[in-house]
């Protein structure tokens, strides 16, 4: 039975781009979802600003103008409803409903991605999983079988899939991209260390690990490199004469 296909991510899920918010906030809006969904977990029911924007790191007046692009500005005294605040931020991002996710390639980080409880409670839904290895085709992975490559056309239309995550190795992602977006694929998060290209009206999303890794090694040289030098300038440190 196939399964009807919604509107595209593209029109849909982007509620927030055509509102006009700038990319750069819509990139900072799951980080202060993920944030308040922990509060809200924890019983708090309002926050500052100067108290959320120092628990997702980023300055006050920046997580002011964000929120505002929302139509939220908060009382002042009082400061955000953590619950309002979070039904906010999901229905900008397009989480109020469920979008189905189809994953390619079930190798060790397939297998982590399809085991991944957080999906479901952000509104995604893993429907199915491909790969062309014909040792894992047949496997059950968190409660779905692993289908063969061949199917992916059939497997997209039959589960009315959304978003494509390509888990791949990096010789045989741009393909596997060209057939999701053939298929009807508009949004596509991409795990595979490369660049792919893709038609002017199919968002990609690049998952680079090792990038954010470099990342995470210039901030910890920065702050190991300013330790020594705090100790360094320490009264007492000179060099005895």
């Amino acid at each position: 039975m196939t399964t009807p296909r919604p509107q595209s991510l593209d029109r849909r899920a982007r509620p927030a781009l055509r509102q006009g918010i700038p990319e750069a906030t819509v990139a900072r809006l799951p980080v202060y979802l993920r944030a308040l969904m922990s509060l809200a977990e924890t019983g708090v029911s309002t926050i500052s600003s100067e108290a959320l924007a120092a628990t997702v790191g980023v300055g006050s007046a920046k997580l002011r103008k964000d929120l505002s692009h929302l139509g939220s500005y908060g009382t002042r005294g009082v400061g955000y409803e953590v619950d309002y605040l979070v039904y906010q931020i999901s229905r900008v991002l397009g989480l109020t409903q469920d979008w189905r996710v189809l994953i390619v390639g079930v190798g060790n980080l397939g297998h982590a991605l399809a085991n991944y409880g957080g999906f479901a409670s952000r509104g995604f839904t893993v429907v199915a999983l491909l790969d062309a290895d014909p040792d894992v085709v047949g496997e059950s992975v968190a409660g779905l079988p692993v289908r063969g490559i061949e199917m992916l056309e059939a497997v997209v239309e039959s589960t009315g899939a959304q978003i494509g995550v390509v888990a791949t190795p990096a010789h045989a992602a741009q393909a596997v991209c060209d057939r999701l977006v053939a298929a009807g694929i508009t949004s596509v998060l991409n795990f595979a260390p490369l660049v792919l290209n893709v038609p002017d009206d199919v968002m990609v999303r690049k998952v680079d690990l090792s990038t954010e890794l470099q990342i995470l090694a210039f901030h910890e040289q920065r702050r190991t490199t300013a330790d020594l030098a705090a100790h360094e300038s320490r009264p007492g440190r000179g060099v005895a004469g």
